[in-house]
């Protein structure tokens, strides 16, 4: 009998120990993890279970709305959006979020509303100007390119909009901005997809766009941005080795002379980061290795293989530098003028 008791008694503890509810941050380690394997019914349910606990946790809120607009129920998102956008405490986050959602329900003008709200509230958001430049890109308003015009200026180190701006200006008659600001980008997001697909570009501006004619500076009297006419009069100076064509190997010729000259006369009234990085690899010998990383590997993969082989010091001695860097543009460099 006394055994039957103690079984018992000891079952009836353990049923109260399992009664007990989760703590909400376990569980929401949880959900994160159901979300990080695509499981986002079960991220639902738990999150759903979590709030019960925690109903002003903006973490969890945000997480269950990024649930449904991930498993596409953009109709429970837009009810959870609503509700946390009009909080005083929600950040970038809630706003791109909800912007997402705007823009999968095709909701345009509410998505505009929600990128303005947003930067009137967050007015040094790269994302959100990137956003809210894409919103309007997709529209085919071409005003985009002044969001993330304004998103480099007040958040450099921020890549999206250096992507964006990049592209929208390879479509235009302009000859240095996609060149600086992709390469900035590729330097920024230099594993990804689109940094890969950005050095493809840059090689193809710099034939079609850069050196297309003899004189660079034709046609940019209206240029109003001193320093990009500070920079196409430096690389007017190399415009007779285009003469051999472009090519991975004229194109380090060209910038190495073109960072001399820079640093000699023009560095002091125009402090740029991308070029005092091209300054630091020249100085210690490895501006050669990173132009072959960034054109060579596009130009002919082939021959860049070959090239790393039998330069396996140089390129060995830039990997390990680049992998040990992060590359950010700051505050105080922006030349541009609309």
């Amino acid at each position: 009998m006394k055994k039957i008791q103690l079984l018992l008694i000891a079952l009836s503890a353990f049923l109260a120990v399992s009664a007990q509810p989760e703590d909400p941050k376990t569980m929401h380690e949880t959900a994160k993890t159901f979300m990080r394997t695509g499981d986002f019914d079960n991220a639902i349910i738990v999150l759903t279970r979590a709030l019960q606990q925690d109903k002003n946790n903006l973490e969890m809120q945000k997480d269950l709305l990024m649930s449904y607009y991930l498993k596409r129920d953009y109709a429970k998102a837009l009810d959870g959006v609503k509700a946390l956008i009009d909080r005083d405490d929600a950040d970038v986050v809630v706003f791109q979020i909800a912007g997402n959602v705007y823009k999968a329900l095709e909701e345009v003008k509410e998505c505009e509303k929600v990128y303005k709200k947003g930067l009137k509230k967050f007015p040094k958001s790269g994302p959100l100007y990137s956003e809210y430049g894409e919103l309007l890109w997709a529209l085919k308003d071409f005003s985009a390119i002044q969001q993330w015009e304004k998103g480099i200026e007040v958040d450099p180190a921020y890549g999206g909009n250096y992507y964006n701006a990049a592209l929208y200006y390879f479509y235009t008659k302009d000859k240095v901005w996609s060149l600086i600001y992709g390469e900035i980008f590729v330097n920024m997001e230099s594993l990804s997809e689109r940094g890969a697909a950005m050095k493809q570009q840059l090689l193809q501006a710099y034939k079609e766009k850069l050196f297309a004619e003899a004189d660079l500076l034709k046609d940019e009297e209206k240029n109003k941005s001193e320093f990009a006419k500070t920079f196409l009069q430096v690389m007017n100076k190399q415009s007779s080795l285009a003469s051999k064509g472009i090519t991975t190997e004229v194109l380090t010729m060209i910038r190495s002379r073109f960072i001399i000259d820079w640093y000699a006369n023009y560095a002091v009234k125009f402090p740029y980061r991308l070029f005092d990085y091209h300054r630091q690899l020249l100085s210690e010998g490895m501006f050669d290795a990173y132009n072959q990383w960034l054109f060579g590997s596009v130009e002919n993969l082939a021959a860049y293989d070959n090239w790393t082989k039998t330069h396996s010091e140089e390129y060995n001695n830039f990997s390990t530098f680049q992998k040990s860097r992060v590359f950010r543009m700051p505050a105080g460099q922006y030349y541009q003028v609309n």
